[in-house]
């Protein structure tokens, strides 16, 4: 087998992971918030959500049905034999998985309102590509659906407003929002200059895990202050009330003019869908990031299993690496 041919069936299957398997971190953000829910009716939405990601690693199936857009974050060393191709093998693997996971196309041109069938575009699947010394690939996919990319928005605002004037953006976007996102979400927030540069944080932002603060204490803070702020608006899951619209907020900033303070909102629903694995120079590949494995709900491994066309998936452990 190629190096190329190798790496296309890796990226498939980190796509797969990614798609039908909930991250540890995204898991276990929800079952807290289930069991601290005083509100009946959000409460009940909560235990949906965890029993639909049940069914959804048992029979190995996208955990929701819109599998969003196609988003790749790639820190490639410059010497990594694909770096050339490495767009082309992305759109190729995207074509791949849309048919054997299966996901739903969601490529749609704007100029003639047409479906491209495969969710491959113009800029789609969106590739963002870092360099860094060696040979390796460490790649990122993230699914996001329409319903949390609709209420995105982003402005530039006084600089005067300083970060009481992002903490209210992100505030009054989220409520603007309501339900629209499925929540309890992930906010993401970019800070910077300009408008570009700060979606293209807020975007980035939501790679981290939920609970993972930022390494500077003073963005950190400002993390948690948005937080407690957006859950105030009591909007809860699935828009029923209570105490979790979101289940965490991630901030990443770039230096500013003088002039312009740029922010930018988005979202992450529940359904956290993104997936990490390390390539090697020869195709070859491990995924990183932690997922949910069958054994976490055993009232699925005996219901599940057996309609499974997959037989053999999971792992015994409680998640995989």
């Amino acid at each position: 087998m190629s190096a190329r041919r190798e790496f296309v069936e890796g990226v498939v299957d980190l796509m797969r992971v990614a798609a039908t398997r909930l991250p540890v971190d995204a898991h276990e953000a929800l079952r807290r918030a289930a069991e601290r829910e005083g509100n009946e009716l959000a409460r009940k939405q909560l235990e949906a959500i965890l029993r639909n990601a049940e069914l959804a690693g048992g029979l190995a199936r996208p955990i929701c049905q819109d599998t969003g857009m196609v988003y790749f974050f790639a820190r490639a060393g410059r010497d990594f034999p694909l770096l050339l191709e490495l767009e082309d093998a992305l759109r190729e693997a995207t074509r791949e998985a849309t048919r054997r996971i299966p996901l739903r196309p969601n490529a749609v041109d704007p100029m003639r309102d047409r479906n491209s069938g495969d969710n491959t575009g113009s800029h789609m699947p969106w590739v963002d590509l870092e360099l860094t010394e060696g040979d390796g690939l460490l790649l990122t996919v993230l699914f996001k659906g329409g319903g949390s990319e609709y209420p995105s928005v982003s402005r530039v605002i006084p600089p005067i407003q300083g970060l009481n004037g992002v903490k209210r953006f992100v505030v009054e976007s989220m409520f603007n929002a309501g339900a629209m996102p499925c929540p309890p979400v992930v906010i993401g927030v970019g800070i910077a200059g300009g408008v570009d540069v700060a979606s293209k944080l807020a975007k980035r932002s939501l790679l981290r895990p939920i609970g993972e603060r930022h390494p500077e204490p003073e963005v950190a803070r400002l993390e948690e202050e948005i937080l407690g702020l957006v859950n105030r608006l009591e909007i809860g899951p699935h828009g029923f009330g209570g105490p979790t619209t979101a289940l965490d907020v991630k901030v990443e900033y770039g230096h500013r003019h003088p002039a312009s303070l740029a922010v930018a909102f988005t979202t992450n629903c529940w359904a956290v869908r993104r997936g990490t694995a390390e390539f090697k120079a020869d195709g070859s590949h491990r995924i990183v990031s932690r997922h949910m494995g069958v054994r976490r709900w055993p009232s699925a491994a005996s219901g599940c299993r057996s309609r499974s066309r997959r037989p053999g998936l999971w792992p015994s452990a409680t998640c995989c690496t």
